[in-house]
């Protein structure tokens, strides 16, 4: 343990900071934080948060950039559930189901915070009269798709989960899955990953110590999904199984279709790469992101970067130009998600997220803040529309 080397590296990069409590730490505690440390890549993050910031701080609206997203690449199932496109979108998605070509992919690294309790959203029990948590909700629904695909084709065939948690939310998620048999899903077919964390800042580029010998760290947003797969080699087993198009969706959605026939059927029919399930926006102050066009490429505008103007703009049958709202409920064929991970990925733009973040103080105190005082760097699943036609 070379602690002097690290204290000029520290040092070089503005973060001596965090060793001034080093002598209140055990010699194994040292040891830890010796090598906790040596696994940031001090300048690299360092030039992530200050390109971020500069970004953010030049952000302006973008209104003279944006389009709605064109109509041929837009489909509905709003009054059409039984017309005979619809349907044929269905038969589309329950075939490749039968054929083991689909995979659901679940970003289920946050915790309860904002639920009011301290484990996995997943766990939560939404107050149904069944008291069934998120997680039973959704693997009944991939149960009942393979069902489906067996009832219309013949051909019984799984639909694998991969699951995406943190390194806060994993034992406590393996857990109860162990000790709910899966509920009733094969254990080979339920995949956990983790995604990686990332320190946390001050707001003037110091990184945040947590607790003595332990930096504050954070998930770095869903878009920590891309790293995370590569790293864990998840997209090469994808292949060997044979997966073809993976749904990728959001632990608290409720109401979330498990590999929804539908809108893979839609995908498939409109032979793209990448796609997004949408809610239409109805009144301009609903606070949603929006699915659109921005200098020619597909992304999604978040509500504060669009002026009330245009949030206001109507067609001439009275819908909002800009309606389609972002659920973070995504399709993509392993080809783009492929290409994505192993290519595209270092180029994603960090954004930042203001948060309360818990912290040591000079004197060795833990402190709760009780106004925002630190930045999280965040990436997000919906980030990789840009690279799609």
């Amino acid at each position: 343990m070379d602690m002097e080397k690290l204290q000029i590296h520290l040092k070089e990069n503005h973060q001596e900071h965090l060793l001034i409590h080093l002598t209140a730490l055990s010699e194994e505690q040292q040891k830890a934080f010796h090598h906790d440390l040596l696994k940031i890549d001090f300048p690299k993050i360092n030039r992530s948060f200050k390109k971020t910031m500069t970004e953010a701080n030049a952000s302006d609206k973008k209104d003279k950039k944006l389009q709605p997203v064109p109509p041929e690449n837009v489909g509905s199932v709003i009054g059409e559930e039984n017309s005979s496109t619809v349907l044929d979108w269905r038969e589309k998605g329950l075939q490749v189901v039968s054929e083991g070509k689909v995979a659901v992919l679940l970003l289920a690294g946050g915790q309860g915070t904002r639920l009011g309790v301290s484990y996995p959203k997943g766990m939560y029990d939404v107050g149904l009269p069944s008291r069934k948590t998120l997680y039973q909700l959704q693997a009944e629904r991939i149960l009942k798709v393979q069902d489906l695909a067996f009832i219309q084709t013949g051909k019984k065939s799984t639909v694998p989960w991969y699951i995406m948690t943190s390194e806060h939310t994993m034992d406590d998620t393996k857990k109860f899955f162990e000790d709910h048999k899966y509920f009733g899903l094969q254990m080979n077919d339920v995949i956990f990953f983790e995604q990686h964390t990332l320190p946390c800042f001050f707001f003037d580029g110091k990184i945040i110590l947590d607790q003595l010998g332990k930096v504050a760290r954070a998930p770095g947003g869903n878009g920590g999904l891309y790293q995370a797969l590569r790293d864990d080699s998840r997209i090469d087993e994808m292949k060997n199984r044979g997966i073809e198009y993976i749904h990728v969706y959001c632990v608290d959605n409720i109401l979330v279709k498990m590999a929804d026939p539908v809108f893979i059927g839609f995908c498939i029919d409109k032979a793209v790469e990448c796609g997004a399930k949408v809610v239409e926006k109805t009144k301009p102050e609903e606070k949603v992101g929006l699915v659109v066009r921005c200098n020619g490429k597909f992304q999604v505008a978040e509500y504060s970067e669009i002026s009330e103007e245009v949030q206001q703009r109507r067609n001439p049958d009275g819908k909002l130009t800009f309606r389609e709202g972002n659920l973070a409920n995504h399709f993509f064929t392993i080809g783009f998600l492929e290409k994505v991970v192993k290519e595209l990925e270092p180029s994603l733009k960090f954004h930042i997220a203001k948060k309360k973040i818990p912290y040591i103080n000079n004197a060795g105190e833990r402190i709760i803040p009780k106004e925002t005082n630190g930045i999280k760097l965040e990436k997000f699943v919906f980030d990789v529309f840009e690279f799609t036609q």
